[in-house]
Protein backbone atom coordinates (compact mmCIF):
# COMPACT_ATOMS: atom_id res chain seq x y z
CA UNK A 1 0.00 0.00 0.00
CA UNK A 2 0.96 3.09 -0.90
CA UNK A 3 1.56 6.11 2.00
CA UNK A 4 -1.57 7.94 1.30
CA UNK A 5 -4.96 6.34 1.51
CA UNK A 6 -7.28 7.25 -1.47
CA UNK A 7 -11.00 7.62 -0.49
CA UNK A 8 -14.38 8.05 -2.53
CA UNK A 9 -17.41 8.77 -1.07
CA UNK A 10 -20.74 7.07 -1.86
CA UNK A 11 -23.51 9.92 -1.10
CA UNK A 12 -23.26 13.30 -1.15
CA UNK A 13 -26.13 14.24 1.60
CA UNK A 14 -25.88 15.99 4.99
CA UNK A 15 -22.86 14.09 6.39
CA UNK A 16 -21.29 13.75 3.57
CA UNK A 17 -19.42 17.46 3.30
CA UNK A 18 -18.04 16.78 6.58
CA UNK A 19 -15.89 13.48 5.45
CA UNK A 20 -14.81 15.62 2.12
CA UNK A 21 -13.06 18.20 3.96
CA UNK A 22 -11.68 15.61 6.85
CA UNK A 23 -10.08 13.74 4.35
CA UNK A 24 -9.37 16.29 1.53
CA UNK A 25 -8.09 19.02 4.15
CA UNK A 26 -7.73 17.69 7.53
CA UNK A 27 -6.39 14.07 7.81
CA UNK A 28 -2.47 12.85 7.46
CA UNK A 29 -2.07 10.43 4.16
CA UNK A 30 -5.65 10.68 3.10
CA UNK A 31 -7.00 11.66 -0.27
CA UNK A 32 -10.09 12.23 -1.33
CA UNK A 33 -10.51 11.18 -4.96
CA UNK A 34 -14.01 10.79 -6.38
CA UNK A 35 -17.46 11.19 -5.19
CA UNK A 36 -20.98 9.32 -6.46
CA UNK A 37 -24.24 9.56 -5.77
CA UNK A 38 -28.02 9.29 -7.53
CA UNK A 39 -28.45 12.60 -7.02
CA UNK A 40 -26.89 14.56 -9.83
CA UNK A 41 -27.11 18.34 -7.96
CA UNK A 42 -25.67 17.30 -5.25
CA UNK A 43 -22.78 15.02 -6.84
CA UNK A 44 -22.31 18.02 -8.90
CA UNK A 45 -21.63 20.11 -6.28
CA UNK A 46 -19.46 18.35 -4.18
CA UNK A 47 -17.30 17.25 -7.32
CA UNK A 48 -16.85 20.82 -8.17
CA UNK A 49 -16.21 21.92 -4.74
CA UNK A 50 -13.46 19.18 -3.78
CA UNK A 51 -12.42 19.10 -7.50
CA UNK A 52 -12.69 15.50 -7.91
CA UNK A 53 -14.80 13.75 -10.55
CA UNK A 54 -18.56 12.31 -9.92
CA UNK A 55 -20.19 9.59 -10.26
CA UNK A 56 -23.84 8.55 -10.30
CA UNK A 57 -23.51 4.85 -9.66
CA UNK A 58 -20.58 2.78 -7.95
CA UNK A 59 -20.20 0.63 -10.87
CA UNK A 60 -19.00 3.07 -12.79
CA UNK A 61 -16.92 4.89 -10.22
CA UNK A 62 -15.28 1.41 -9.68
CA UNK A 63 -14.74 0.64 -13.50
CA UNK A 64 -13.01 4.04 -14.02
CA UNK A 65 -10.89 4.41 -10.51
CA UNK A 66 -11.47 1.22 -8.53
CA UNK A 67 -7.73 0.37 -9.43
CA UNK A 68 -6.72 3.84 -6.95
CA UNK A 69 -9.50 3.59 -4.92
CA UNK A 70 -8.50 2.02 -1.18
CA UNK A 71 -11.65 2.74 0.86
CA UNK A 72 -15.16 3.77 0.43
CA UNK A 73 -17.61 5.63 2.45
CA UNK A 74 -20.74 4.57 2.59
CA UNK A 75 -22.53 7.46 3.58
CA UNK A 76 -26.26 6.55 2.15
CA UNK A 77 -29.64 6.00 3.77
CA UNK A 78 -29.16 3.49 6.88
CA UNK A 79 -31.45 0.96 5.21
CA UNK A 80 -29.04 1.08 2.10
CA UNK A 81 -26.34 0.39 3.90
CA UNK A 82 -25.17 -3.20 4.31
CA UNK A 83 -25.65 -3.16 0.46
CA UNK A 84 -23.81 -1.14 -0.01
CA UNK A 85 -20.96 -2.15 2.25
CA UNK A 86 -21.00 -5.17 0.21
CA UNK A 87 -21.28 -4.05 -3.00
CA UNK A 88 -18.13 -2.23 -2.15
CA UNK A 89 -15.85 -5.46 -0.42
CA UNK A 90 -17.07 -7.04 -3.92
CA UNK A 91 -14.57 -4.72 -5.60
CA UNK A 92 -12.12 -5.45 -3.02
CA UNK A 93 -11.94 -2.30 -1.05
CA UNK A 94 -12.48 -1.33 2.54
CA UNK A 95 -15.60 0.37 3.49
CA UNK A 96 -16.32 3.10 6.25
CA UNK A 97 -20.49 3.11 6.79
CA UNK A 98 -21.72 5.68 9.06
CA UNK A 99 -23.85 4.89 11.97
CA UNK A 100 -26.07 3.06 11.95
CA UNK A 101 -24.52 0.05 10.35
CA UNK A 102 -27.47 -1.21 9.24
CA UNK A 103 -30.75 -1.71 10.50
CA UNK A 104 -31.62 -5.44 11.01
CA UNK A 105 -29.39 -7.59 13.17
CA UNK A 106 -29.31 -10.51 10.41
CA UNK A 107 -28.11 -7.42 7.75
CA UNK A 108 -25.56 -5.81 10.17
CA UNK A 109 -24.16 -9.95 11.03
CA UNK A 110 -24.04 -10.37 7.32
CA UNK A 111 -22.10 -7.77 6.27
CA UNK A 112 -19.16 -8.03 9.31
CA UNK A 113 -19.27 -11.39 8.15
CA UNK A 114 -19.05 -10.27 4.08
CA UNK A 115 -16.20 -7.64 4.88
CA UNK A 116 -14.16 -10.88 6.59
CA UNK A 117 -14.88 -13.30 4.03
CA UNK A 118 -14.06 -10.77 1.30
CA UNK A 119 -10.61 -9.25 3.62
CA UNK A 120 -11.51 -5.76 3.90
CA UNK A 121 -11.37 -3.99 7.11
CA UNK A 122 -15.30 -2.77 7.74
CA UNK A 123 -15.17 0.51 10.39
CA UNK A 124 -18.39 1.82 11.57
CA UNK A 125 -18.47 5.56 12.30
CA UNK A 126 -18.53 6.68 16.26
CA UNK A 127 -16.93 9.86 16.44
CA UNK A 128 -18.15 11.01 19.16
CA UNK A 129 -15.79 8.22 21.21
CA UNK A 130 -12.86 10.75 20.01
CA UNK A 131 -14.59 13.85 22.03
CA UNK A 132 -11.74 14.79 24.51
CA UNK A 133 -14.73 15.17 27.30
CA UNK A 134 -15.92 11.40 26.37
CA UNK A 135 -12.32 10.42 26.39
CA UNK A 136 -11.87 11.97 30.12
CA UNK A 137 -14.85 10.29 31.40
CA UNK A 138 -13.50 6.60 29.73
CA UNK A 139 -10.00 6.92 31.56
CA UNK A 140 -12.01 8.07 34.95
CA UNK A 141 -14.13 5.50 34.90
CA UNK A 142 -11.92 2.79 34.05
CA UNK A 143 -9.15 4.16 36.31
CA UNK A 144 -12.08 3.70 39.22
CA UNK A 145 -12.16 7.06 39.78
CA UNK A 146 -16.14 7.43 39.43
CA UNK A 147 -15.93 3.61 41.70
CA UNK A 148 -19.80 1.67 41.31
CA UNK A 149 -21.98 4.19 38.97
CA UNK A 150 -25.06 3.97 40.30
CA UNK A 151 -27.01 5.82 37.90
CA UNK A 152 -26.50 7.40 34.96
CA UNK A 153 -28.68 9.24 32.28
CA UNK A 154 -28.52 10.28 28.44
CA UNK A 155 -30.16 13.33 27.18
CA UNK A 156 -30.34 13.89 23.45
CA UNK A 157 -33.01 17.08 22.75
CA UNK A 158 -32.70 17.94 18.97
CA UNK A 159 -34.59 19.85 16.54
CA UNK A 160 -36.04 18.38 13.32
CA UNK A 161 -38.77 19.93 11.84
CA UNK A 162 -41.57 18.35 9.21
CA UNK A 163 -39.15 20.19 6.23
CA UNK A 164 -36.17 18.07 7.89
CA UNK A 165 -38.09 14.46 7.24
CA UNK A 166 -39.54 16.08 3.70
CA UNK A 167 -36.15 16.09 2.65
CA UNK A 168 -36.17 12.81 1.27
CA UNK A 169 -38.55 9.72 1.30
CA UNK A 170 -36.24 7.48 3.20
CA UNK A 171 -36.50 9.62 6.32
CA UNK A 172 -38.32 8.63 9.46
CA UNK A 173 -39.26 5.60 7.90
CA UNK A 174 -38.99 2.29 9.23
CA UNK A 175 -37.09 0.58 6.54
CA UNK A 176 -34.85 2.80 5.84
CA UNK A 177 -34.27 5.18 8.89
CA UNK A 178 -36.20 4.62 12.17
CA UNK A 179 -36.68 7.46 14.04
CA UNK A 180 -34.62 8.88 16.84
CA UNK A 181 -33.38 6.21 18.40
CA UNK A 182 -32.06 5.09 15.50
CA UNK A 183 -30.71 7.84 13.69
CA UNK A 184 -29.98 10.52 16.06
CA UNK A 185 -29.69 9.11 19.41
CA UNK A 186 -27.61 6.28 18.03
CA UNK A 187 -24.10 7.79 18.59
CA UNK A 188 -25.13 8.64 22.43
CA UNK A 189 -26.57 4.89 22.80
CA UNK A 190 -22.86 3.84 21.45
CA UNK A 191 -21.54 6.07 23.93
CA UNK A 192 -22.83 4.87 27.36
CA UNK A 193 -22.43 1.21 26.62
CA UNK A 194 -19.38 1.79 25.30
CA UNK A 195 -18.33 3.88 28.41
CA UNK A 196 -20.41 1.10 31.04
CA UNK A 197 -20.25 -2.71 28.91
CA UNK A 198 -23.19 -4.87 28.69
CA UNK A 199 -26.86 -3.56 28.81
CA UNK A 200 -28.56 -7.17 30.59
CA UNK A 201 -32.18 -5.64 29.84
CA UNK A 202 -34.39 -2.31 28.49
CA UNK A 203 -37.38 -1.17 29.19
CA UNK A 204 -39.21 2.11 26.10
CA UNK A 205 -41.82 3.56 24.93
CA UNK A 206 -42.14 5.50 21.61
CA UNK A 207 -44.28 8.50 20.18
CA UNK A 208 -44.46 10.19 17.27
CA UNK A 209 -45.32 13.86 18.47
CA UNK A 210 -44.57 17.17 15.90
CA UNK A 211 -43.92 15.68 12.78
CA UNK A 212 -45.64 13.09 10.28
CA UNK A 213 -43.21 10.05 9.69
CA UNK A 214 -43.59 6.41 10.40
CA UNK A 215 -40.97 6.34 13.57
CA UNK A 216 -40.77 7.89 15.99
CA UNK A 217 -39.80 11.38 17.01
CA UNK A 218 -39.68 11.23 21.02
CA UNK A 219 -38.40 8.21 23.00
CA UNK A 220 -37.81 7.72 27.00
CA UNK A 221 -36.36 4.27 28.41
CA UNK A 222 -34.39 2.62 31.13
CA UNK A 223 -31.20 0.78 30.31
CA UNK A 224 -30.43 -1.82 33.11
CA UNK A 225 -26.43 -2.51 32.86
CA UNK A 226 -24.71 -6.08 33.68
CA UNK A 227 -22.62 -4.40 36.24
CA UNK A 228 -25.86 -3.05 38.00
CA UNK A 229 -26.28 0.73 36.55
CA UNK A 230 -29.06 2.06 35.99
CA UNK A 231 -29.20 4.35 33.01
CA UNK A 232 -32.38 6.89 31.67
CA UNK A 233 -32.48 7.50 28.65
CA UNK A 234 -34.59 10.51 26.69
CA UNK A 235 -34.32 10.95 22.86
CA UNK A 236 -36.67 13.75 21.12
CA UNK A 237 -36.35 15.88 17.47
CA UNK A 238 -39.53 17.58 18.85
CA UNK A 239 -37.47 20.22 20.70
CA UNK A 240 -38.47 23.77 19.40
CA UNK A 241 -37.28 25.88 17.93
CA UNK A 242 -33.52 24.55 17.99
CA UNK A 243 -31.05 21.69 19.15
CA UNK A 244 -30.75 22.23 23.06
CA UNK A 245 -28.52 19.09 24.39
CA UNK A 246 -26.91 16.25 23.98
CA UNK A 247 -25.56 14.64 27.47
CA UNK A 248 -24.03 11.60 29.16
CA UNK A 249 -23.69 11.47 32.68
CA UNK A 250 -22.27 8.69 35.36
CA UNK A 251 -23.19 9.12 38.75
CA UNK A 252 -20.73 6.89 41.19
CA UNK A 253 -19.95 6.19 44.96
CA UNK A 254 -16.57 8.49 44.28
CA UNK A 255 -17.36 11.24 41.45
CA UNK A 256 -19.75 12.92 39.14
CA UNK A 257 -18.76 13.52 35.56
CA UNK A 258 -21.21 14.85 33.17
CA UNK A 259 -20.70 15.64 29.58
CA UNK A 260 -23.45 18.61 27.80
CA UNK A 261 -23.24 20.79 24.80
CA UNK A 262 -25.36 20.15 22.23
CA UNK A 263 -22.96 17.30 20.67
CA UNK A 264 -21.23 15.98 23.72
CA UNK A 265 -18.76 18.34 23.30
CA UNK A 266 -18.66 19.94 26.64
CA UNK A 267 -17.60 18.89 30.32
CA UNK A 268 -20.31 20.51 32.12
CA UNK A 269 -19.43 18.53 36.03
CA UNK A 270 -16.13 16.97 36.84
CA UNK A 271 -16.46 16.59 40.74
CA UNK A 272 -14.66 13.53 43.12
CA UNK A 273 -14.33 13.08 46.47
CA UNK A 274 -10.65 12.74 46.43
CA UNK A 275 -9.41 15.30 42.98
CA UNK A 276 -6.07 14.95 41.20
CA UNK A 277 -3.51 17.26 39.99
CA UNK A 278 -5.35 18.80 36.57
CA UNK A 279 -8.96 18.20 37.72
CA UNK A 280 -9.00 22.01 38.29
CA UNK A 281 -8.55 22.57 34.78
CA UNK A 282 -10.91 20.05 33.28
CA UNK A 283 -13.95 22.11 32.92
CA UNK A 284 -11.95 24.65 30.73
CA UNK A 285 -9.53 22.50 28.56
CA UNK A 286 -13.40 20.83 27.37
CA UNK A 287 -15.08 23.56 26.64
CA UNK A 288 -15.40 23.94 22.75
CA UNK A 289 -18.44 24.18 20.60
CA UNK A 290 -18.39 22.36 17.51
CA UNK A 291 -19.78 24.38 14.48
CA UNK A 292 -23.02 21.52 14.38
CA UNK A 293 -24.13 18.00 16.11
CA UNK A 294 -21.31 16.25 14.06
CA UNK A 295 -18.30 17.41 16.29
CA UNK A 296 -15.29 17.42 16.39
CA UNK A 297 -14.51 13.69 15.85
CA UNK A 298 -14.73 12.60 12.65
CA UNK A 299 -11.06 13.98 12.25
CA UNK A 300 -9.77 11.39 14.74
CA UNK A 301 -12.02 8.69 13.75
CA UNK A 302 -10.88 8.54 10.16
CA UNK A 303 -6.98 8.94 11.32
CA UNK A 304 -7.80 5.58 12.87
CA UNK A 305 -9.27 4.60 9.25
CA UNK A 306 -5.97 5.74 7.97
CA UNK A 307 -3.83 4.32 10.11
CA UNK A 308 -5.19 0.91 10.42
CA UNK A 309 -5.25 0.23 6.27
CA UNK A 310 -1.77 1.11 6.51
CA UNK A 311 -1.12 -1.38 9.65
CA UNK A 312 0.11 1.19 12.17
CA UNK A 313 -2.65 0.39 14.49
CA UNK A 314 -5.96 -1.91 14.75
CA UNK A 315 -9.80 -1.21 13.76
CA UNK A 316 -11.14 1.05 16.88
CA UNK A 317 -14.83 0.33 15.68
CA UNK A 318 -15.38 -2.40 13.76
CA UNK A 319 -18.34 -4.19 12.43
CA UNK A 320 -18.85 -6.67 15.66
CA UNK A 321 -18.03 -2.99 18.25
CA UNK A 322 -21.01 -1.56 15.76
CA UNK A 323 -23.27 -4.35 16.28
CA UNK A 324 -23.48 -3.85 19.73
CA UNK A 325 -25.13 -0.41 20.08
CA UNK A 326 -27.68 -1.50 16.85
CA UNK A 327 -29.03 -4.75 18.77
CA UNK A 328 -29.54 -2.12 21.82
CA UNK A 329 -31.55 -0.15 19.72
CA UNK A 330 -33.61 -3.03 18.21
CA UNK A 331 -34.43 -4.12 21.85
CA UNK A 332 -35.48 -0.43 22.74
CA UNK A 333 -37.81 -0.85 19.35
CA UNK A 334 -39.26 -4.12 20.36
CA UNK A 335 -39.75 -2.91 23.64
CA UNK A 336 -41.87 0.14 22.87
CA UNK A 337 -43.50 -1.97 20.37
CA UNK A 338 -44.37 -4.92 22.77
CA UNK A 339 -44.43 -3.25 26.01
CA UNK A 340 -41.82 -5.84 28.01
CA UNK A 341 -38.95 -5.31 28.91
CA UNK A 342 -36.46 -7.09 26.63
CA UNK A 343 -33.28 -9.56 28.40
CA UNK A 344 -30.62 -8.84 26.08
CA UNK A 345 -29.19 -11.93 26.32
CA UNK A 346 -32.18 -13.44 24.80
CA UNK A 347 -32.66 -11.18 22.12
CA UNK A 348 -32.11 -11.58 18.93
CA UNK A 349 -34.05 -8.67 16.69
CA UNK A 350 -37.07 -9.56 16.88
CA UNK A 351 -40.58 -7.70 16.99
CA UNK A 352 -38.28 -4.79 16.06
CA UNK A 353 -39.95 -2.90 13.54
CA UNK A 354 -36.34 -1.64 12.11
CA UNK A 355 -36.24 -2.89 7.93
CA UNK A 356 -39.65 -3.44 7.87
CA UNK A 357 -42.22 -0.97 5.84
CA UNK A 358 -46.18 -0.44 5.78
CA UNK A 359 -47.97 -0.99 3.18
CA UNK A 360 -49.12 2.51 2.55
CA UNK A 361 -45.04 3.90 1.18
CA UNK A 362 -44.17 1.03 -0.60
CA UNK A 363 -43.97 1.51 -4.17
CA UNK A 364 -44.62 -1.19 -6.30
CA UNK A 365 -42.01 -2.36 -8.92
CA UNK A 366 -39.47 0.29 -7.61
CA UNK A 367 -36.03 -1.58 -7.61
CA UNK A 368 -34.83 1.15 -4.39
CA UNK A 369 -37.57 -0.74 -2.02
CA UNK A 370 -38.47 -4.21 -0.86
CA UNK A 371 -41.60 -5.48 -0.66
CA UNK A 372 -43.80 -5.62 2.55
CA UNK A 373 -42.69 -6.68 5.32
CA UNK A 374 -39.31 -8.11 7.07
CA UNK A 375 -36.59 -7.75 4.27
CA UNK A 376 -35.34 -11.12 3.06
CA UNK A 377 -31.62 -10.93 4.05
CA UNK A 378 -29.13 -9.07 1.77
CA UNK A 379 -27.50 -12.15 0.45
CA UNK A 380 -30.53 -12.63 -1.09
CA UNK A 381 -31.21 -9.04 -2.44
CA UNK A 382 -30.64 -8.55 -5.62
CA UNK A 383 -32.15 -4.89 -6.57
CA UNK A 384 -31.16 -2.89 -3.67
CA UNK A 385 -28.46 -0.68 -5.34
CA UNK A 386 -28.80 2.93 -3.73
CA UNK A 387 -25.60 4.72 -5.42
Amino acid sequence: MSEIVNFALLGCGRIAKKHAEVIAHQLSGSRLIAVCDINQDRVNAMAEEFDVPGFSNLDDMMKELGDQIHVVNVLTPSGYHPKNVVDVADYGCHVVTEKPMGLSLEDARYMTNYCEQKGVKLFVVKQNRYNKPVQKVKKAYEDGRLGRVSLASVCVRWSRDQAYYDQDDWRGTWLLDGGVFSNQASHHIDLICWLLGEVESVSAYIATQLVDIEAEDTGIAILKFKNGTLCTLEATTATRPRDLEASVCLMGEFGTACIGGFAVNKMNIWDFKEPIPGDEHVLQECNTAPPNVYGFGHKAYLQNVVDAIQGKKQVAVGGSEGLKSLKVINALYASAITGREIQMDHFNGEDSPLGQRSAAHYHQGSDLFLPVGRPKPISNIVNLRAT
